[in-house]
């Protein structure tokens, strides 16, 4: 096996200097990390992470906590599924392997998040989309362990999140700028702390609200879960509510697909008797007729300022509480100017 002792005598510099330019540590000049570099690869050098963890006293282990509870599209999820690659590649690149934790370890055993990071003796943890176990999370943060959360704002953890109050905003204004003033708003289930359809909501509100157009409550369908049967079930309440809306925005994609496919079953039109725009731009959004406009969430910088706040944390430095990411706008064919609808 190759170690640093041997890249030392084939490079000339000491070992130490070789332990800091493998570990990226230590004020090196470019030329010489490059050139240890270059050398350990060429000599197929292996670092023993089990020696690495018992003279750091770091295991180079991530925890990530990813629950599926109300989106039930596991690593599917446009978002969450590519923010998981994201961050497993950020962390890779910086030495870090990853496991997944739960509350269950077996079936006869049920843990704590802290008993089980204390159990696989993770270095920090990065929560996606959990389970409604804020206090036990916030309490798992207390320890000391650096956390970051990709979604959920949790006390006493720092969160990166789309700008969501901002996208929702962008949207009320394209549907003002479109003629709409009586549209409607369907979102899955929110709380205080996945704020994401409430936070989406209130950006609609506000393009309104400076337009002097108030959206009622009964415009709005607050669902239980970001499905198209909960997008098609709640287009049809909204209509019953107030059959003068001619526009919706929908909390994510598949809600809006819900949407449009009552709208198709009751012999609407879209855009031309119902304009419509989702959240998360799927895969599935460009190929849908009409071709589905909607907003995508960065989820590669989402994955990389998470992985800068946590390795932050690690080392000690400064980190915000909260980050928000802007989500880009993907204009379509599924909105249109409103007219008198015929029956």
């Amino acid at each position: 096996m190759i170690t640093i002792y041997d890249i030392a005598k084939e490079t000339g510099f000491s070992a130490p200097t070789v332990s800091k330019a493998l570990n990226g540590t230590g004020g090196l000049s470019q030329t010489t990390r490059q050139k240890i570099l270059e050398a350990a690869e060429s000599m197929g050098y292996k670092p023993n992470f089990a020696a690495r963890a018992l003279s750091t006293k770091k295991s180079y282990l991530i925890g990530i906590i990813f629950e599926d509870k109300y989106m039930a599209r596991g690593f599917e999820h446009p978002l969450f599924g590519g923010v998981l690659t994201h961050i497993r590649n950020n962390l890779e690149a910086n030495g870090y392997d990853s496991i997944f934790l739960s509350h269950t370890i077996n079936e006869h055993s049920v843990n704590s998040y802290i008993e089980h990071c204390q159990l696989r003796d993770v270095d920090a943890v990065v929560i996606i989309n959990p389970y409604e176990d804020y206090q036990q999370l916030s309490e798992l943060a207390a320890t000391g362990l650096p956390c970051v959360s990709c979604n959920d704002i949790i006390p006493g953890i720092p969160t990166v999140i789309t700008d969501n109050v901002a996208a929702g905003y962008q949207a009320g204004k394209y549907l003002l700028g479109k003629g709409h003033t009586k549209v409607g708003y369907i979102s899955g289930y929110t709380n205080e702390n996945s704020k994401a359809g409430s936070e989406r909501l209130v950006g609609l509100r506000k393009a309104y609200e400076e337009a002097g157009i108030d959206i009622p409550d009964t415009n709005v369908a607050i669902r239980s879960y970001w499905s198209r049967e909960e997008g098609y079930n709640a287009m049809g309440y909204l209509l019953k509510q107030n059959p003068d809306i001619t526009a919706i925005f929908a909390a994510n994609d598949d809600i809006a697909i819900g949407a449009m496919n009552y709208c198709k079953d009751q012999g609407m039109k879209i855009p031309e008797d119902m304009s419509v725009i989702g959240f998360d731009d799927e895969s599935f959004s460009e190929f849908y007729q009409p071709q589905l406009t909607s907003f995508r969430q960065n989820r590669e910088l989402i994955a990389e300022v998470s992985n800068i706040i946590l390795m932050n944390q690690i080392i000690g430095a400064p980190i915000p509480e909260i980050k928000r990411i802007p989500a880009d706008f993907i204009e379509r064919s599924s909105v249109c100017g409103p007219r008198t609808r015929q029956f």
